[in-house]
């Protein structure tokens, strides 16, 4: 709940706040603001807050953060009120609005601070009421720059405001200074309240919000890893298709082909009777052929399952103590900015909807590779543009590699060996170690009518021979973008 306006009353009287000097202005969020002053109790810092249910003004302990990008109102404060003297800090009435006179040279102004739950507000005046800027602008109310704010005038005070101990009788019936846990002063309790409860700025909020942004993202990444594993477990068999494919080849002389079945000793396994499933189409070479490749891309499959596991684990870890930091933040001030700027800037790839295709930056480069059809059709739609150099291979089916273009910069020769490497690299060529790859920008790439998806025809392409490079491939693994 917000503050009444005898707690206003009891945090001013305990402020002291006449002829101190505003140092700093920091706004950490549209509703909040941070003023250092510097007084006769020594330094303070003056957080006041403006959020429905929650509208305060009170000294804190906690470290405001600044906003990620300045923002108007904090700006206009430090242009015009930075060093400027508190001639007064008084509530007009039981109003809980809070008017400072303020003089900074010979320029003399007012900020008032409205604490209404629903309309709480910060307003800077001229010394006539002339508005200069609102925290928040409000055209209906006048608060704009430009309009007239005198909330004096609807009081039954005078402008000077009357003391504190001057007060409307019916308002002392209906409101009591709340008797908060803790020690110290009023202001410190305050503090301390807020921080623990104080609704949508209140740690335990937030704390909340937190485990709500991150657990999706967590329980979604912890399911990804557990069928990697369960791939890799399979993968680990493969040793067994190869030792089918020999024992078939070691079989060949007694098999006469045709049968669905062979039944035989188990060289591999202590002698011991096994039946391996043919194709009775095929003869006994071309069964065995048949295991060799499946154990060939087993044992792909299981290089590239455990570069992903990899990669799961360090993001699932990533996010986990991200949410652990998170959690263990004791200022609400600054694990609302904390939070704010998890939800903008997206670390995690794995959260939402995320750009397709690997990633890899060389020096300025960057280089885009798609991963199976739809990947490379959703990059050609939404994701390349004209002048990006494009790379496919001529004879394999493949991914499409994407150079993106630099303005005035051409393609340096490794960065194009570098894009070459990975289209070879991830296609079917990859086991004959080198090949031939189409080499055009994007805006000489045509989609094949009805064709399937992902499919184009290039124009003006060139062609460029590459021969795998192991070495160069390991390194381009260290700049691989997560």
């Amino acid at each position: 709940m917000s503050l009444n306006w005898k707690e206003i009353d009891l945090v001013l009287s305990e402020l002291h706040l006449e002829g101190a000097q505003i140092q700093k202005i920091i706004q950490s969020d549209y509703n909040a603001l941070c003023f250092s002053v510097y007084g006769r109790d020594g330094a303070q810092n003056l957080l006041v807050v403006i959020a429905p249910g929650v509208c305060r003004l009170h000294t804190t302990r906690r470290t405001a953060p600044k906003s990620e990008k300045p923002l108007r109102f904090s700006e206009l404060l430090k242009s015009r009120i930075c060093n400027a003297r508190i001639e007064e800090a008084v509530q007009l009435g039981s109003d809980r609005i809070i008017r400072f006179r303020l003089r900074r040279n010979d320029e003399r102004l007012r900020l008032y601070v409205r604490l209404w739950s629903n309309a709480a507000n910060v307003i800077l005046t001229g010394d006539e009421g002339i508005v200069i800027d609102a925290m928040r602008r409000l055209p209906k109310r006048g608060e704009v720059s430009g309009g007239h704010y005198v909330p004096e005038a609807g009081q039954s005070v005078p402008a000077s405001a009357a003391p504190i101990q001057s007060r409307p009788s019916s308002a002392s019936c209906e409101f009591l200074i709340r008797e908060l846990p803790g020690g110290g002063s009023f202001n410190e309790k305050i503090d301390d309240w807020y921080a623990e409860r104080g609704g949508a700025f209140s740690l335990e909020a937030l704390r909340a919000q937190a485990v709500k942004l991150f657990e999706g993202g967590i329980g979604r990444l912890g399911a990804a890893l557990e069928h990697l594993k369960e791939k890799e477990k399979k993968y680990f068999e493969a040793d067994r298709l190869k030792e089918y494919g020999e024992i078939i080849l070691a079989t060949i002389q007694n098999s006469s082909g045709g049968s669905e079945w062979l039944e035989t000793a188990d060289f591999f396994n202590d002698g011991s009777m096994i039946r391996i499933k043919l194709d009775p189409q095929k003869r006994p070479q071309d069964n065995a052929a048949h295991y060799f490749e499946q154990y060939r891309k087993a044992k792909h499959g299981l290089s590239r399952v455990q570069r992903e596991i990899i990669e799961c684990e360090a993001k699932l870890d990533h996010q986990q103590a991200v949410l652990n930091e998170l959690l263990l933040e004791k200022n609400p001030l600054k694990l609302q900015k904390l939070l704010k700027t998890s939800r903008s800037t997206k670390p995690f790839r794995s959260a939402g909807k995320q750009r397709p295709g690997i990633f890899f930056k060389r020096g300025e480069w960057f280089l885009t590779v798609g991963r199976d059809a739809a990947e490379n059709d959703e990059l050609l739609r939404k994701h390349v543009k004209g002048n990006d150099l494009w790379l496919h291979t001529r004879d394999f089916p493949g991914s499409y590699v994407f150079v993106k273009a630099r303005a005035g910069k051409t393609i340096p020769l490794n960065i194009l060996l570098d894009a070459g490497n990975l289209a070879l690299f991830y296609s079917k060529g990859r086991a004959y170690g080198k090949g031939d790859l189409f080499l055009t920008h994007v805006k000489y790439l045509r989609r094949a009518r009805n064709g399937p998806k992902g499919l184009v025809i290039p124009s003006q392409e060139k062609n460029l021979a590459i021969e795998l490079d192991e070495e160069r491939l390991r390194d381009l693994e260290t700049c691989r973008i997560y």
